[in-house]
């Protein structure tokens, strides 16, 4: 079993999971019809358009509630290539933290069920003058929240 990039979090909710289905497109592959290898953290951002949709913490509510979220860091580690035309799965995990933080852990696999790449992405919260936010933004409280009692799953 693969080790998880985030340790869990004593008395913490499992972590939320969804997984998206892709094809891979003409313009994401290079001359050797590989998929370049910059292109997986597009397909991250993929699963984590997704799951925040899902979820109700998508980008459109952190504008909304004029939170920057930039990712402050992120890993990708590579198994077996995806190519021209290969169907895929891309399944997101997002990992529970009480900080104003959000932690996504990502799995690739292709139509065959092989893992292409596994990652994580962590997204820190910002005021409108680019600090690091100490406190969660209420909208977001409330979201953990709910998945605390088990309301999201």
């Amino acid at each position: 079993m693969r080790k998880s990039y985030f340790r869990p979090v004593k008395g913490a909710p499992p972590p939320l999971c969804l997984t998206i289905s892709r094809r891979v497109r003409f313009e994401e592959v290079d001359s050797m019809n590989v998929v370049w290898h910059g292109r997986y953290a597009s397909y991250f951002e993929d699963g984590r358009v997704a799951l925040g949709n899902r979820y109700g913490i998508s980008y459109s509510d952190f504008i909304r509630e004029r939170i920057p979220v930039p990712i402050r860091q992120i890993q990708i580690d590579y198994y077996h290539p995806l190519m021209f035309e290969d169907d895929f799965e891309i399944k997101t995990i997002l990992h529970w933290s009480d900080a104003a933080r959000i932690n996504f852990e990502y799995v690739i696999s292709n139509a065959a069920g092989k893992l292409v790449c596994t990652g994580c992405t962590v997204q820190m919260m910002l005021d409108q003058d680019l600090n690091i936010l100490l406190t969660l933004p209420p909208f977001f409280a409330a979201f953990l929240e709910r998945w605390k009692r088990g309301e999201l799953a």
